[in-house]
């Protein structure tokens, strides 16, 4: 199988998945190695600051195309609170917009050597950006950014299980300067639901607003817990129902390179078994 010859939103977004699983690879890896899918090479690894400094990510090439994936988090049931609601202004687009404090603050940390290791690549190859969970939130700003300030005027988005990231003033800009983008949400993943459209710090009266950014592309399922509704895992599982025959060629011509998922029904409860472990970074 020639990866370079993905074609259609249903190979890429498998594709996709599976390199924002190989994000968590390299975050659990002590020496930040991953599976490199056949004719790409990494170019950057993206370090920003959380807590600490950390690998959040990397961009990889090939002949044809840019990648630059962004890890999240995995634990889908403490993330969200009243007390990470808070915004500050976007500031590298002209529009005046709001964006999500704590996830703006991470991207921030990471933009100038993202931007950097982008100017040392060639712009004629077209430019995919992706991300899950706290990932898709970090691709998000990033399209907008590069949309707005690179050669790459471009960029196509994918993302998977993505909190809101802005305001409607936001969401308005990124679909203007990002009108190729996929934001595949399961329904029934909470984080999908986060920060609510209409936040408000503990005992005080300021709210603050959040809307998506577009396009939707609805992906429904049920695993039975909340992890198991957003862990990429369960997204790849999903996907690949759309193409099992190119989901095949895939993990066989990369070893090591597709999500693992394994869920065992018992007694009402769910387990799954990832080759991608997924990190627990709080958002804040």
């Amino acid at each position: 199988m020639q990866v370079g010859n993905i074609k259609g939103y249903e190979e890429w977004a498998i594709f996709l998945a599976a390199i924002c699983g190989q994000t968590y690879a390299q975050f659990a890896n002590a020496d930040g190695s991953f599976v490199v899918p056949l004719h790409y090479s990494v170019s950057h690894t993206i370090q920003a600051k959380s807590i600490t400094w950390e690998r959040f990510g990397f961009i990889i090439e090939s002949p044809q195309v840019i990648i630059i994936a962004f890890r999240g988090t995995s634990s889908a049931t403490n993330w969200i609170s009243d007390t990470i609601a808070s915004q500050k202004r976007f500031k590298y687009i002209k529009e005046d917009c709001l964006t999500h404090r704590g996830f703006t603050d991470i991207y921030a940390s990471a933009r100038n050597g993202i931007i950097s290791a982008l100017a040392s690549l060639s712009a004629d190859k077209t430019l995919y950006i992706t991300g899950h969970s706290l990932g898709a939130a970090l691709a998000t700003l990033c399209a907008i950014d590069i949309a707005a300030n690179t050669a790459y005027s471009s960029p196509n988005q994918f993302t998977f299980g993505s909190p809101r990231v802005g305001d409607p003033a936001f969401a308005k800009a990124f679909a203007k300067y990002v009108p190729n983008s996929y934001r595949i949400a399961n329904l029934f993943d909470v984080i999908t639901h986060a920060p609510p459209s209409i936040s408000k710090l503990p005992k005080r009266d300021k709210k603050y607003y959040y809307s998506h950014v577009q396009t939707l592309s609805a992906l429904p399922f049920q695993n039975g817990a909340l992890d198991l509704n957003h862990i990429i895992g369960s997204y790849f599982a999903e996907l690949s129902q759309l193409d099992p025959e190119f989901t095949q060629q895939l993990c066989s011509a990369n070893p090591g390179f597709c999500p693992v998922l394994k869920v065992k029904s018992g007694r009402g409860e769910n387990t799954s078994d990832k080759q991608d472990p997924q990190a627990v970074t709080p958002w804040r």
